[in-house]
């Protein structure tokens, strides 16, 4: 009976759960068929027997009981024939068997619960087995779309790490360019710096033109009026 055990804990088993365990679940599925299907046959087997057992202890209870109405119909006719010696000795045979009978009768209906439950459970494992059968393909295409899922989920995993790079990579850029706008706006005021001293030169001999035309304007005056 361990085969009936070891049958009835696979069945009992998370279906889902054998299939996360495995790598390729659609081989998986079948294989999982395959390995019921073959205790199945063992269980078919050990049901045959019990049932036989079963029919064994009704013929044996019927024998006793067709064997004990045949000796109380030879005491009567012992009886009618008046010997009643024989009678007796019909009757003493009559009640061994009678006590054989409770024996038969209660092996017969030991053997006739085995076999219903036997019976019930063998009928139970094959619709169960029947019903994954008629699963197979939806149990397959669950199984391929559950690892589309999960390459997918890897991706997007990489995709994850692909846009940490991404950031780090703008942080960079934005600090080059941080950079080069501090460069060029040095670059800005040191030339405005060099302009700022060409003006002031520029200015200082404008200056020096203006006071020596104020001079000269002076002198032409003073020659003028004659000083």
């Amino acid at each position: 009976m361990g085969v009936i055990t070891r049958f009835k804990d696979i069945m009992a088993a998370n279906f889902n759960a054998l299939l996360d365990r495995c790598e390729d679940p659609e081989k998986m599925i079948d294989q999982y068929l395959r390995n019921l299907e073959q205790d199945f046959a063992k269980v078919k087997a050990e049901t045959a027997a019990i049932m036989a057992e079963e029919k064994s202890a009704k013929r044996k209870l019927d024998e006793c009981e067709a064997e004990i109405a045949k000796m109380a119909e030879y005491a009567k006719k012992a009886v009618t024939a008046g010997n009643d010696n024989e009678a007796r000795q019909f009757l003493s045979k009559k009640a061994e068997l009678t006590q054989k009978l409770d024996v038969l009768s209660k092996n017969y209906g030991m053997a006739s619960e085995n076999s219903a439950k036997m019976r019930q459970m063998h009928d139970k494992l094959e619709a169960d087995i029947s019903s994954l059968k008629s699963k197979r393909e939806m149990l397959k295409a669950k199984a391929r779309v559950a690892e589309t899922q999960k390459k997918m989920n890897q991706m997007g995993s990489g995709m994850e790490g692909a846009g940490s790079n991404m950031a780090a990579f703008d942080r960079m850029e934005e600090k080059v360019n941080k950079m080069l706008d501090e460069a060029d706006a040095m670059s800005e005021l040191n030339a405005r710096s060099a302009s700022d001293d060409i003006d002031a030169l520029t200015k200082k001999y404008d200056s020096q033109n203006q006071t020596s035309a104020v001079d000269d304007e002076l002198a032409a005056l003073k020659a003028e009026m004659g000083l």
